[in-house]
């Protein structure tokens, strides 16, 4: 029993954190007017993993997709201090998302969004897809560590998952996309991506009456509903329907002890109280602030590219070099390899690498590997994606280019 005392004592004063997180169905992390004593009365419990990086105004996705947590019974102190502590930090994945800033999700948009995540006239060459670089069957990613583009050009960092991506504050490692409609245009018309442009994206989806008839009911009323502006909206929309509920986790914190084993728990009780959780919190366990990839002790070059420089691409701000958003951990162990440079294919390592950059702490083997195994712990029930029949081009359909 004296064993679970001072994890016991760490953790009910990393809650002083959880709330200055502020866990909200938005998740997005805001300091507490106090947070700097706050911090400093849980030093010792909660190592601070570096001042984040405010969002600059990107409102994101996360505060309008709404989804009732039933773990909010379990932060307000139904359990064990654990689980209360990880209900309020964390909470779980809903079943599903129903409302899109504040109007219930469409069927009609889910369902032409289904069709252009898999469509590959949306490239230029008709090769790629969304699906080729967010892989519904391999964790929402490619697994490789950045992706092949159009003509084979290789991508500059490593394709994040689509999986919960809903729930994040904003979209791509540097978060220059302020939601999930906005970051479907960013690929579609990447030369090193799909290499297409909105208008030819408009004169492809105009070719096909089986478009034209599906964009007129997912967007009824408007005089031109097949729009590159439409598409995104399509594709949000259907990308807001793969959440990934009933982890072990999260069966975990909703009551079911059997859930999780000695080892995770002691993972969890590792990743809060070592200040993890300081960084990668909220339902999709990080995806809402930036932080600086190296706070403490910065990697080498094989893993943090000297040519890299992450958000300061966005905002040419020199605080912001190598700051990153905090990836999502969220079915974390489907999606190796790891980090914006996909160099790390160990799960362990990528803790262990995590300890040293991020809070200066050298994890021995068995925390790092406690700290994956509650982490494997996140992984969820998978969406269930039928490959869809697409309407068939016609004469007027542009060509594939070359």
């Amino acid at each position: 029993m004296s064993n679970l005392i001072r994890p016991g004592l760490a953790i009910a004063a990393t809650l002083l954190v959880a709330v200055a997180c502020g866990k909200t169905d938005g998740d997005v992390a805001t300091p507490a007017a106090d947070g700097a004593s706050a911090i400093d009365a849980t030093a010792t419990a909660t190592p601070p993993a570096g001042d984040p990086v405010t969002m600059d105004g990107v409102p994101g996705t996360a505060p309008t997709a709404a989804a009732a947590d039933p773990a909010d019974a379990a932060a307000a102190g139904a359990g064990d201090t654990l689980r209360t502590t990880a209900a309020a930090m964390f909470g779980t994945i809903p079943a599903r998302v129903e409302e899109l800033r504040g109007k219930a999700l469409s069927e009609a948009q889910v369902e032409l969004g289904h069709m252009l995540f898999f469509d590959p006239r949306l490239s230029s060459s008709h090769l790629i897809t969304c699906n080729t670089c967010h892989s519904i069957g391999t964790g929402g990613a490619d697994n490789v560590p950045a992706s092949i583009g159009h003509g084979w050009q290789r991508g500059p960092r490593n394709s994040p998952t689509v999986l919960n991506a809903v729930f994040n504050a904003a979209q791509f490692w540097d978060g220059r996309a302020a939601d999930l409609a906005e970051q479907a245009k960013g690929p579609v018309q990447a030369s090193v991506e799909m290499n297409s442009t909105p208008e030819l994206v408009v004169r492809t989806l105009e070719s096909i009456p089986g478009y034209v008839d599906r964009f007129g009911t997912a967007f009824p009323g408007q005089a031109k509903p097949v729009s590159f502006d439409n598409m995104a909206l399509a594709l949000e929309a259907f990308e807001a329907t793969l959440v990934t509920p009933d982890s072990r986790f999260d069966r975990w914190v909703l009551g079911d002890d059997s859930a999780m084993d000695d080892t995770e728990r002691r993972g969890l009780e590792l990743f809060v109280s070592s200040g993890c959780a300081s960084c990668h919190n909220g339902r999709n366990f990080g995806g809402q602030t930036y932080f600086p990839f190296g706070v403490i002790e910065r990697p080498g070059a094989d893993i943090l590219p000297a040519g890299d420089k992450g958000r300061f691409e966005v905002t040419a701000t020199a605080s912001d070099e190598y700051v990153f958003r905090a990836a999502p951990l969220r079915n974390v162990e489907l999606t190796a390899p790891y980090f914006h440079s996909g160099q790390v294919w160990d799960l362990e390592q990528a803790v262990a690498i995590m300890g040293t950059a991020q809070l200066g702490r050298e994890l021995d083997g068995d925390e790092a590997s406690a700290i994956a195994a509650f982490l494997r712990t996140l992984t969820g029930r998978q969406p269930t994606v039928e490959y869809p029949i697409l309407p068939p081009s016609t004469a007027s359909t542009p060509k594939p280019a070359q």
